[in-house]
């Protein structure tokens, strides 16, 4: 009818989303798409998550879709395993990724490995879900990152989203994919808006995995983060352009598969690279980073040597300035970038 009248209903624009609120649209989007996904953890049904990312979907779907489970993470997880092998497609919830300690042998042993051992005849198309990193306050045993640890696997997928559109759009294709996907969420970005544009308000809206996004184009230097730590790199990268140096700034999104390929032709512009993370330094995920630029092309376009900044390599402390000091700041990155650029 306004068609007729000669008006144009104008597209909608984008809007502000958290990433909570981003996690929670696609689960409910997959639930509603494909009756074998379901989701299942600690208070993820009546009391709508640990961090309210379920909120709203036990009404909506009920018991057999949405299911609360016992404090034992090698059991649901197991449980998962066994319905995803039986042709379901379960997302499991850790409440936090420390607490896939107590299920790393199903998520490693059973579902990684499981495709390749039946030569490709049993698919395990799983997603394990959750908050991993740093939190605030939660001391040793509930602040680290376990990209690394789940990106040495071969057999997994593994995504760790920044923004809003990487929430939803990550979220969507790990329960798509017939393989195994480890969600790395951030507990403190949970409550933090993005901007979600127009194409990724729709139901169809995932984002490849494997493919890193460029954040800021620049010229001098590559800063690649995952997580958190790419927020970092873009307000380090505004103070710098104030100071005529401007930083090409990479979300990597996915761990593994890794767009190495990107980070290489960012390389080839910039000549110099630093990565960001806010995980412990040894065989982390810069450390591949840097590993695999260093044998492949882009090595000839270094004008100086890699250079990584991480999270300090201690156990998590429990005292707050120990805390910040022990995560890689804004002022960290500023100045591992003059020291590169020898400025």
């Amino acid at each position: 009818l306004p068609q007729r009248r000669g008006l144009r209903l104008s597209a909608p624009a984008a809007i502000q989303v958290t990433v909570r609120d981003a996690l929670n649209q696609a689960l409910d989007e997959e639930l509603e798409r494909d009756e074998r996904v379901f989701l299942l953890g600690e208070e993820v049904a009546q009391y709508d998550g640990a961090y309210k990312i379920s909120r709203g979907l036990w009404k909506k779907y009920g018991d057999k879709r949405i299911i609360d489970t016992p404090i034992s993470e090698m059991g649901f997880a197991g449980i998962a395993v066994g319905a995803a092998m039986a042709g379901l497609r379960p997302v499991c919830e850790f409440m936090t990724f420390n607490f896939s300690m107590q299920a790393i042998d199903q998520v490693i042993n059973s579902a990684a490995k499981t495709c390749y051992m039946s030569a490709g005849s049993i698919a395990v198309p799983i997603v394990f879900r959750g908050p991993n990193g740093a939190s605030a306050g939660v001391a040793a045993q509930h602040s680290q990152c376990f990209a690394a640890w789940y990106g040495h696997c071969p057999g997994l997928k593994v995504l760790s989203p920044w923004s809003a559109e990487d929430a939803k759009g990550l979220l969507k294709a790990a329960i798509r994919d017939d393989n195994p996907v480890v969600v790395l969420e951030n507990e403190l970005l949970y409550g933090v808006p993005f901007e979600m544009s127009e194409q990724a308000q729709s139901k169809d809206f995932v984002i490849p995995i494997g493919k890193a996004k460029i954040e800021r184009e620049g010229t001098h230097i590559t800063l690649v983060a995952h997580s958190r730590p790419v927020g970092h790199c873009l307000e380090a990268a505004a103070i710098l352009a104030k100071e005529g140096v401007e930083c090409e700034v990479i979300n990597l999104r996915t761990i593994r598969p890794m767009d190495i390929e990107g980070v290489e032709a960012s390389v080839a512009k910039t000549n110099h690279l630093i990565t960001v993370e806010g995980g412990w330094p040894q065989f982390g995920v810069g450390a591949e980073i840097c590993a695999r630029i260093m044998e492949g092309p882009a090595f000839n376009y270094l004008d100086a040597p890699a250079v990584r900044v991480t999270g300090a390599d201690v156990p998590m402390p429990y005292a707050k300035i120990l805390e910040d000091n022990c995560i890689p700041q804004v002022k960290d990155i500023i100045f591992a970038v003059k020291k590169t650029l020898n400025i």
